[in-house]
């Protein structure tokens, strides 16, 4: 009788130990019983043998938490389904529950990001910084969407794609120049000259009424806390960057001293693929930065507009010539016409900015994610002769006729908005649709949620 019973105690081990557990769990579903037999009775036999125990452990399969498991199982055979069976499987049911899991594997359900939260559908996507829909995921995700933060290293707009003059149809600057260090009015006379590509690193602060008109084919970067004091003068040149600079301009004192003075900043003269980004512009005698004369192909993009005080009234009355931004000379400059094509994104029109945030002849401008909390000014975009404006998702806090579509306009005046916020404002908003046909931008673009403008400009905008 003993050795009977030992006989029957080794033949159970023999075979339980046909049906050892998997230790991948739903890791590997490749011997355990929870990805066993497709009967779920454990295995071939469905009986589990004689103890009347199988099946005990695969009923502990967590769901498939994994999700790559069971669906290669092959085990049981011997029809115990294993003591632990796959994670992945369903009461030794071969972890068919587990199969769900395929997204884990990196957000195959990624999708666009409408927020800018995309590829949040997979355990494995990572949402994407910025919006960049599903960095982590195998599903790739969409784009910026509606959602995510314009890339503020990167051209957008009208000096990027959509016109080609003379060959060039976008902006690259000095490309990969070595750099070149400028740190004083010497060295940015001798390097801004001619079509040679160069990219100059300027440190310190430059002071001087006399700076060289910038040449083609150039990047101008700013080091940590450099500023130009003076007049900067883009006329004639095509493809050129200027990035990462303050910008003071020579100031002035009163109505003809202003009128007479040059922009801080002028593109002239048909000057065409120029990106400004990232400076802050101040005090310009006549304006900061002003786009006349054919210039055409511009961007301009994070940087902030301000004036450091007010200066005396100009007019006879209270009103002073804090007028910053302009685009296209005057009504009588036909010859601006067809040229003029300026977006405008993520700027900051700030402190003591009276008009011209900005005043638009002639041009297709196209703005879109900006900011306006210049409180005590006279308007805010001025929609002028012959001109085609586009305003998308900016934010107007505390102004005064943040669209004037009426003073200066004529009949073939357009401007469309949409997605602007006005909080605390008062006068003009409205639409005006003249002879000029609404236009599209022919650039791909990304638009920033309203909301969000505010703070991402202010904290964006200027030197970086």
């Amino acid at each position: 009788m003993f050795r009977s019973s030992l006989a029957l105690l080794a033949t159970c081990a023999i075979a339980f130990g046909a049906c050892a557990p998997s230790d991948g769990g739903g890791g590997s579903g490749t011997a355990g019983g929870g990805g066993g037999g497709t009967t779920g009775a454990g295995g071939v036999s469905g009986d589990a043998g004689t103890t009347g125990t199988a099946g005990i452990a695969g009923g502990t399969g967590g769901a498939g938490t994994t999700g790559t498991a069971g669906a290669t199982a092959t085990g049981g055979t011997g029809g115990a389904a294993g003591t632990r069976g796959s994670t992945g499987g369903a009461a030794g049911r071969g972890g068919t529950g587990g199969t769900g899991g395929a997204a884990g594997r990196g957000g195959t359900g990624g999708s666009a990001g409408t927020g800018g939260a995309a590829g949040r559908g997979g355990t494995g996507g990572a949402a994407g910084t910025g919006g960049a829909a599903g960095r982590g995921g195998t599903g790739g995700g969409g784009t910026t969407g509606t959602g995510g933060m314009s890339d503020p290293n990167t051209v957008v707009g009208w000096a990027a794609q959509g016109c080609t003059i003379s060959g060039v149809s976008t902006t690259t600057g000095g490309g990969n120049a070595t750099p070149v260090a400028v740190t004083s009015a010497a060295t940015w006379n001798s390097n801004v000259t001619g079509t040679t590509a160069r990219v100059l690193n300027v440190s310190g602060t430059i002071t001087s009424s006399s700076l060289t008109t910038i040449g083609s084919n150039k990047t101008i970067i700013g080091m940590t806390g450099a500023t130009i004091r003076g007049h900067i003068n883009l006329g004639g040149a095509s493809n050129v960057i200027i990035k990462n600079l303050t910008i003071i301009g020579e100031n002035c004192a009163g109505i003809s001293d202003c009128q007479a003075g040059d922009d801080a900043v002028a593109i002239n003269n048909g000057a065409h693929h120029i990106w400004i980004d990232h400076v802050s512009v101040s005090d310009g005698s006549d304006g900061n930065l002003d786009v006349t004369d054919a210039a055409d192909c511009v961007t301009i993009s994070w940087s902030k507009f301000h004036y450091s005080a007010t200066r005396g009234p100009n007019y006879g009355g209270s009103e002073v010539h804090h007028f910053s931004n302009l685009v296209g000379g005057g009504d009588q400059a036909t010859g601006d016409a067809g040229h003029l094509r300026v977006t405008w994104h993520h700027n900051w029109w700030a402190e003591n900015v009276v008009e011209r945030q900005p005043r638009i002849r002639f041009g297709q401008n196209h703005l879109f994610n900006n900011l306006w909390t210049s409180n005590g000014d006279n308007y805010c975009v001025g929609i002028g002769f012959n001109c085609n404006v586009l305003t998308e998702n900016n934010a107007f806090v505390n102004v005064a006729d943040p669209i004037d579509s009426r003073n200066y306009s004529n009949a073939a005046s357009t401007v469309v908005s949409r997605g602007n916020s006005y909080v605390g404002v008062s006068g003009q908003t409205a639409d005006k649709v003249g002879s000029n046909a609404p236009f599209t931008p022919p650039y791909p673009y990304t638009l920033d949620a309203t909301t969000s403008v505010q703070a991402a400009v202010m904290t964006g905008a200027g030197p970086h």
